[in-house]
């Protein structure tokens, strides 16, 4: 099937199995520590990495440090204008910064961190669909940078981040398996999955739904594979970054 894919065509001609423009932009802001411009296609997110001199309560005076993150979305970030959620986090920007944070503490030594806490905010400033995975690929780079800065003041002797993030989407759209969906493609796929992977090639975290139908063992197999395939392109991209 996989073969088939590639031979057909996608907006900007793009192949099933091939992923969008990806460009990372590292030091876009000179207040955080570690900051880069992610953009795949025309999603663009931009991730800040900031560390305070704490942890809260419930890790105080146990030498460990932690890992956060924060998503959202900016008002015209999307066609129609998206409300801002000050009166509470809507469920899926609350799944999505959870999502970033576990798959960052994955690769980080919280340890050799010390007692203080590292916060990654992630900000679509434009959606055009796979913006939880743009934001754990680039935040990856502003938390390495933002360890490196800290390091290079002194505060920590090591970087503690001792591996790769990288996250990928792809589904079923009209039958046919493709990777790093936009937002077209993923508004009316019938399978849609996201994939979370270390530098050393295992799972973090594999997100998959039957949206509109079901999908059996072996279409399993064939979207990790296609996945797997991308997940390897852009950990090389950012090693290049």
């Amino acid at each position: 099937m996989l073969a088939n894919n590639a031979i057909n065509r996608r907006n900007g001609s793009r192949k099933a199995s091939e992923l969008r423009a990806v460009r990372f932009t590292r030091g876009y802001l000179k207040g955080a520590l570690g900051s880069c411009l992610v953009e795949f296609g025309d999603t663009k997110v931009l991730c800040a990495a900031s560390i305070e001199e704490s942890v809260a309560g419930w890790l105080r005076g146990g030498g460990k440090g932690w890992l956060t993150a924060e998503y959202s979305m900016l008002p015209a970030s999307t066609p129609s204008r998206t409300k801002r959620e000050v009166f509470g986090l809507k469920g899926r920007t609350q799944e999505i910064q959870r999502l970033i944070g576990r798959s960052l503490r994955s690769v980080v030594d919280l340890w050799a961190l010390g007692e203080r806490t590292m916060t990654v905010d992630c900000d679509v400033i434009q959606a055009d669909g796979g913006t939880r995975t743009a934001a754990i690929t680039g935040a990856w780079i502003a938390m390495r940078d933002g360890f490196d800065t800290w390091k290079q003041a002194g505060k920590i002797k090591a970087n503690p981040v001792f591996d790769q993030v990288a996250a990928i989407s792809m589904g079923m759209v009209d039958g046919r398996l493709l990777l790093d969906l936009d937002y077209h493609e993923d508004s009316r796929a019938e399978v849609d999955m996201n994939l979370v992977v270390a530098g050393s090639g295992e799972f973090i975290e594999i997100q998959g739904t039957g949206e509109r139908s079901t999908f059996d063992r072996g279409q399993l197999d064939e979207m990790l594979d296609l996945a797997t395939d991308g997940i390897q392109k852009l950990l090389e991209l950012q090693r290049k970054a």
